[in-house]
C-alpha cells in the first residue's frame, strides 16, 4: 500500500504544479499584456482582478487596460475595489443608472481620474455627501444643476486665480479652499461620477485671441451637455459666459481646438497646459459640437470691461455706456469679481467707428471703437476704502 502511495505521488505531484501554473484566468490578453508591465504592482492588480464579482469583472479589466503606465506601477488594489464597489453601487441606486450603456458607465462613471491629478480616493466622500442632496432629483441634468448650485458651498470652494496647481485633486483643492477652473471641474467630474453620472472634461489650451486656456465639464444625458463647474446657470445646462468664445474655436489647430478628456485609449491626447510634454491622457477634438458652422462675419466690436479695486483686485459695479454726446443709456452691466473665472469679462457688441462714454461709479472714459469684427478691452481701476 505504501508502494502505491508512494507511487501515486510521484507521478501526479508533477501534474498538479503544472496545472497551478497553467490554470486559465479569466482576463482577456490584453489585460494580461498591461500586467506584464505593472512589474512589481502586477499582485496588487490580481488581488483587484479577483476580488470582484463575475458580472462586474469587464469593469475591472477596462480600468486596467486602459489606465495610464504610472498608476500600473503603484495603484493599490484596496483603491480600486472601493472604487469600483461604489460605482457600481450608485448604478443600481440612481434611476438613471441601469439605463446607461456600459461602455459609458465604464470610461465616464467607472473611471477613477479625469487628468493627471494626484489619485486620492474620492468616490466614497462624495457618495456619501451627494446622494443625500439628489433625493428628488429624476435626471442626470436635474441632478448636475442641484450639485453645481450646491456642493461647492457645502465644501467651502471657490475659484481663485491664485492657487498651488492647476490640477489639483478634490482632496487638494477642498483643503486649499479654492481651485482653477481645472480644479473645480475635477470636483464637480468626481462629484458626479460619485452619483454616477458620465462626466468628461473639456478644455481648451487656448481661447481664438489667445487670453488663455478655460476647462469645463460635460454630463451625459441623452447626449452631451456642458456647464462651467462653479458657475450653475438657473436656466439650465449648455449656457456659460464662454458660450461665444467656443463659438470661434478652431478644429484644425491644435492651440485653439476643444477636447474632451477619455479614460479609454484614444489616437490623440488631451492637452496639459500646465505639462506640456504629458501626453498620457487621452481625449478627442469635438470643437464641432462648439464652433459656429459658416458663421457670418460680425458687423460689431466687441468691448471686454474689467474693474480693478486700488490692490487689483476684481471687483463688482455697475457699468454704463452711452453714445458720447447722447446722455442716453444704450447698454449696461455689472462688471466681474475676483471669484469669477479669470477670462470672464461684462462684454458689450458695440457699433464700429463710433465714440462712446463709459461710466463706473465715479469714473468715465471715452472709446472709440474701431473696425467690424475686432475686440477691445477697457480697464478701471477705482480708489475704495
Amino acid at each position: 500500500m505504501h508502494y502505491l502511495v508512494a507511487f501515486l505521488i510521484f507521478w501526479l505531484v508533477p501534474f498538479l504544479v503544472l496545472a497551478k501554473h497553467t490554470e486559465k484566468t479569466w482576463w482577456p490578453q490584453s489585460v494580461e499584456n498591461r500586467l506584464v508591465l505593472a512589474k512589481d504592482n502586477r499582485a496588487e492588480l490580481i488581488i483587484a482582478l479577483n476580488s470582484i464579482p463575475k458580472e462586474q469583472q469587464r469593469g475591472m479589466a477596462f480600468l486596467i487596460e486602459n489606465m495610464p503606465d504610472s498608476d500600473l506601477l503603484n495603484i493599490k488594489a484596496s483603491f480600486l475595489l472601493e472604487n469600483h464597489d461604489l460605482a457600481y453601487k450608485a448604478k443600481q441606486q440612481t434611476p438613471w443608472g441601469k439605463e446607461i450603456p456600459e461602455e459609458l458607465f465604464f470610461n465616464n462613471v467607472l473611471a477613477y481620474a479625469n487628468l493627471d491629478e494626484k489619485r486620492d480616493p474620492w468616490r466614497k466622500e462624495f457618495y456619501e455627501l451627494c446622494m443625500p442632496m439628489l433625493k428628488s432629483c429624476k435626471t442626470p441634468t436635474e441632478a448636475t444643476q442641484k450639485l453645481n448650485s450646491e456642493l461647492f458651498k457645502v465644501l467651502k470652494l471657490k475659484y481663485a486665480p491664485q492657487r498651488r496647481a492647476p490640477n489639483l485633486s478634490p482632496k487638494e483643492s477642498i483643503a486649499q479652499g479654492n481651485a482653477s477652473c481645472t480644479g473645480l471641474s475635477i470636483v464637480l467630474s468626481d462629484a458626479c461620477r460619485a452619483v454616477c453620472i458620465p462626466t468628461r472634461i473639456v478644455g481648451t489650451p487656448n481661447w481664438f485671441d489667445k487670453r488663455g486656456n478655460h476647462t469645463w465639464i460635460e454630463i451625459y444625458d441623452k447626449g452631451w451637455h456642458f456647464t462651467g463647474a462653479c458657475e450653475p446657470d438657473p436656466k439650465g445646462l449648455d449656457r456659460g459666459w464662454f458660450v461665444g468664445d467656443a463659438s470661434k474655436a478652431q478644429h484644425d489647430s491644435p492651440e485653439h481646438a476643444i477636447y474632451a478628456t477619455s479614460f479609454r485609449k484614444t489616437d490623440i491626447h488631451f492637452p496639459l497646459v500646465w505639462a506640456r510634454d504629458i501626453k498620457t491622457v487621452s481625449g478627442e477634438n469635438i470643437t464641432q459640437r462648439y464652433a459656429k458652422k459658416d458663421s457670418k462675419p460680425t458687423n460689431t466690436v466687441l468691448l471686454l470691461v474689467k474693474v480693478f479695486d486700488q490692490n487689483k483686485k476684481r471687483i463688482i459695479t455697475n457699468v454704463s455706456i452711452s453714445l458720447k454726446g447722447d446722455n442716453n443709456i444704450k447698454f449696461e452691466g455689472k462688471s466681474r469679481g475676483d471669484s469669477a473665472d479669470l477670462n470672464d469679462f461684462l462684454s458689450f457688441d458695440l457699433s464700429p467707428d463710433k465714440e462712446y462714454l463709459i461710466k463706473t461709479e465715479s469714473i468715465e472714459k471715452t472709446v472709440l471703437t474701431g473696425k467690424p469684427g475686432t475686440q477691445q478691452i477697457l480697464e478701471f481701476i477705482i480708489e475704495r476704502k
